[in-house]
């Protein structure tokens, strides 16, 4: 259980794939973030800006092996729900990840981006919205829309884990100041032309979740609530046995 905890602390922050079975990666870019017990990545084309994938899902140690559940999967949504093992190492700044598919070995190699910590550093799933004046709520389900926040790393996903719906996502680099939160996008799944602006909002950790607040990338105004994820999110089989 210690082992396991402390290779979960290692892995926060954010990391760049840099070799895939002994290749170096240049022509896509790959950032994979961590947080909370919760992965997600998202690859774009570095020449043109165009998405190429994106996934994430929980993930654990067990018995000396590193496991990965995907919640959602771009390239084939059949394997959302699956789990898949793997060997992992850290050394260095890098991370080695392992495992043979198919009948063939598939190695990667990340390093490490950062390990910054901040307030808003963490996995959330929007919980609520204030529109003239009054807040709504709702309880997230296998329809979700998540946010992940660390090593200085943004990545949003929208997607149904239930129907294995992927609806949309985008990331990039963002700052969490004196109450100034901003996004600097460097991938958008709905419109590569997206890819560079940059927007600014106010933020608010009341009571542990995130008050976000702005104007939206098409000029509306925006309040949005953010709970951790750990908090915020019930699976159906919680809400089975709640009831």
């Amino acid at each position: 259980m210690i082992l396991s905890w402390g290779y979960a602390q290692d892995l926060e922050g954010s990391w760049k794939l840099t070799h895939q079975n002994g290749a170096e990666v240049t022509d896509e870019e790959y950032i994979k973030i961590y947080e909370d017990g919760y992965f997600s990545f998202g690859a774009k084309k570095v020449a043109d800006n165009h998405f190429i994938s994106a996934g994430g899902g929980p993930y654990e140690f067990k018995d000396g092996n590193y496991y990965e559940t995907l919640d959602f999967f771009t390239l084939d949504p059949f394997q959302v729900g699956t789990t898949n093992k793997y060997k992992l190492d850290l050394t260095n700044g890098k991370m080695v990840i392992s495992s043979e598919i198919n009948g063939r070995m598939l190695v990667e190699i990340w390093e490490r981006i950062s390990d910054e910590d901040n307030a808003l550093s963490g996995n959330w799933v929007i919980t609520g919205r204030k529109r003239n004046g009054e807040i709504s709520r709702s309880t997230p389900g296998a329809r979700r829309t998540i946010k992940i926040l660390g090593g200085g790393r943004f990545q949003w996903v929208a997607f149904n884990s239930e129907t294995k719906e992927f609806s949309g996502t985008g990331g990039g680099v963002y700052t969490a100041e004196n109450g100034k939160y901003v996004e600097n996008i460097t991938f958008f799944s709905r419109d590569d032309s997206r890819v560079g602006a940059s927007l600014g909002f106010d933020f608010e950790v009341v009571d542990g979740e995130w008050h976000h607040s702005g104007l939206s990338s098409k000029g509306d105004p925006i309040y949005e609530i953010w709970t951790p994820y750990a908090i915020g999110y019930k699976p159906a089989e919680k809400m089975a046995e709640k009831d």
